[in-house]
């Protein structure tokens, strides 16, 4: 798989074990822990990162991870979105927008046609985010059941 680069940032593969992502994502379990409870979590852990069917991207500036996001490959053939996170200081940037891209690009090289994802209530930027890039609400799936604090969202790539 290629890398992604651009002025500022380079995204590429990476092992979600290594401390600056184990950082990210702790930041990111912190921030879902307190916005909603334990049942409402969908949240993989890092031996789940791993597995053959996840693909985990860390976006870096100099060097520095500000950044991640992965891709589950479900058996079902399509891609799901996971662990978006984007630290503090490079908010607004359209640096989630550009993690977002990617995923759905190497979704795509990988003969993916249809991306999911779940996202909770109470995360309006990542709402508009995803609706602005093309996502729409749908019914859970997957392993997924009904939730009220959850938002089942799809794109067609």
């Amino acid at each position: 798989m290629r890398d992604f680069m651009s002025a500022e940032y380079v995204i590429r593969l990476e092992d979600p074990r290594q401390d600056d992502a184990i950082r990210m994502l702790s930041a990111l379990d912190k921030y879902l822990q307190s916005l909603y409870p334990p049942e409402s979590n969908h949240i993989p852990d890092i031996a789940a990162l791993c597995a053959p069917d996840m693909r985990f991207w860390v976006a870096r500036r100099e060097g520095v991870a500000h950044g991640c996001g992965a891709l589950r490959i479900d058996a079902a053939g399509y891609g799901e979105v996971k662990r978006m996170y984007v630290t503090p200081e490079a908010r607004g940037q359209r640096l989630g927008r550009a993690i977002l891209a990617w995923i759905e690009d190497q979704a795509a090289r990988e003969g993916l046609a249809l991306m999911r994802l779940e996202t909770g209530i109470h995360q309006a930027a990542a709402h508009a985010l995803y609706r602005s890039s093309g996502y729409a609400e749908c019914a859970p799936f997957g392993e997924y059941r009904l939730d009220p604090l959850s938002v089942f969202m799809e794109k067609r790539l």
